[in-house]
């Protein structure tokens, strides 16, 4: 648990990875090129957001599979993979085939729920089924026995001359145990814990038991590990929006003070039907936001983090926040960079 006398152990970053319509090949490179960056600056993870029928990645699959062929240590993530838009059999193939690909470095995570904006896409996803789909915790459940191996049909063995497996390959022996669930409610903390995952502690989370950010995310990952056979060892990784500006520019730093002014009124009450609360943005120098993280409730239960960066800057103002992270932030929390042999 990260205190001024103990270390933050691992340092993450996510990213939207948004690119022009017209060019999109320009922002793909973008992303590609924060990956291998903060490889080389020591970040033990990177992971990256699904953006379905926008301007972000919409297969974090495709662009981390590119990733492991530009990169050797880093871990990467998908935070997260919203399970209504898949078929988990053809995603356990996957990521299966990517955590291959990546030498045992893949970290999914997912969530349930109806995919987003369901009534406007219900037509194009499930033109046949979409009444009938279960977007439930039980299509988390086919994913997971499907990626430990599980059967997936009832035959195995040769057709002529083709051979065929009853589970799907390739198989990965690691990767369920790096599996994620992104939880933003005392139920979804609760089931992860119960079924075995790591928990991605959400910056968006239910307003249930409070209208404090912090309180509310810390009963969350209190009540996950309850529930989890790990109990307080249990994996959490907590998200964030985290902006240091140690070299910002003036420029930059009135853009990103900016920014989170604009974001700053659906932080104080929960918002929405749904009564979400969001995480307000830490802005300021290394030294002031390793401040704000300690006096954190949920920041001090946990020992990794994913500081997600800002959803519409240009690539040399993440240059510079991914720098200044893994530069200043990070030794400010306790945290060393690894390197290839380890830390």
């Amino acid at each position: 648990m990260p205190t001024p006398a103990e270390p933050l152990a691992k340092l993450g970053f996510l990213t939207i990875g948004l690119f022009d319509g017209d060019h999109p090949a320009d922002g793909h490179e973008s992303t590609l090129k924060i990956i291998e960056l903060g490889e080389q600056l020591g970040f033990d993870s990177a992971w990256v957001r699904h953006r379905h029928l926008q301007y972000g990645i919409s297969s974090p699959v495709a662009i981390l599979a590119a990733a492991t062929q530009r990169t050797c240590r880093i871990e990467l993530g998908t935070a997260v993979t919203p399970l209504g838009w898949e078929n988990p059999l053809r995603l356990a193939e996957d990521l299966a085939t990517v955590d291959i690909l990546s030498g045992g470095r893949l970290n999914p995570g997912i969530s349930v729920g109806p995919p987003m904006r369901w009534d406007e896409v219900r037509q194009a996803l499930y033109p046949d089924t979409a009444d009938v789909e279960d977007f439930g915790y039980e299509r988390v459940n086919r994913l997971l026995r499907l990626i430990s191996g599980e059967p997936a049909t009832g035959f195995s063995g040769v057709a002529g001359i083709e051979v065929f497996s009853d589970r799907v390959q390739p198989h990965s022996p690691g990767l369920r145990a790096r599996m994620w669930y992104g939880g933003a409610s005392l139920r979804s903390a609760q089931w992860a814990g119960e079924n075995g995952m790591n928990l991605l502690a959400s910056s968006v989370v239910r307003a249930e038991e409070s209208e404090d950010f912090a309180d509310i995310q810390l009963s969350h990952i209190r009540t996950y590990r309850a529930h989890h056979p790990d109990g307080a060892a249990a994996r959490v990784s907590q998200g964030l929006v985290v902006i240091p500006t140690d070299t910002a520019s003036s420029e930059q730093q009135a853009k990103y003070c900016a920014y989170a002014d604009s974001r700053l009124a659906r932080t104080t009450a929960p918002q929405g039907p749904a009564r979400m609360m969001f995480a307000p943005d830490l802005v300021g120098s290394s030294e002031e936001i390793a401040q704000m993280l300690y006096a954190h409730a949920a920041f001090r239960e946990v020992d990794e983090v994913a500081f997600a960066l800002p959803f519409s800057f240009e690539h040399e103002d993440y240059v510079q926040i991914l720098t200044d992270m893994a530069t200043r932030l990070g030794p400010a929390l306790g945290w060393s960079a690894r390197t290839a042999e380890g830390r």
